[in-house]
């Protein structure tokens, strides 16, 4: 079963460990992620770039318009995932806890239902 783990943060989050600590929150995270490699548990694991770069389409009368943003109302936003594929939840839930964002800003844990049916 594959399960995706969110991390959740802001500027001001990840700015309030300091330089230092977010540095080793880092080089715990890769750390980890080696591990997972080596069961062949880690799918993959991704950074999200700053979201003053994103970018929203929609596509309205059949012409895609596209817009900065999105610019939800929230006050945290994506940051990073990891695609784990795994047991169980239970598994997952244990290599959620063992991510160091855990400690500071939670890690959400949500099951894939469905993987595209596409030929590589």
């Amino acid at each position: 079963m594959k399960y995706m783990l969110l991390i959740y943060g802001n500027e001001e989050a990840f700015n309030s460990v300091g330089a230092e600590t977010l540095a080793e929150i880092i080089r715990e995270t890769d750390a980890l992620n080696r591990e997972l490699v080596e069961s062949g548990e880690l799918v993959g694991g991704y950074g999200v770039a700053d979201q003053v770069n994103a970018k929203m389409v929609r596509v309205t009368a059949g012409t895609p318009v596209v817009t900065d943003g999105p610019y939800a109302e929230a006050k945290e936003y994506l940051g990073s995932f990891t695609i784990l594929d795994c047991d169980s939840m239970e598994r997952a839930l244990e290599i959620a806890a063992r991510n160091p964002s855990a400690r500071y800003w939670g890690v959400e844990v949500r099951p894939l239902v469905h993987e595209a049916d596409v030929e590589r």
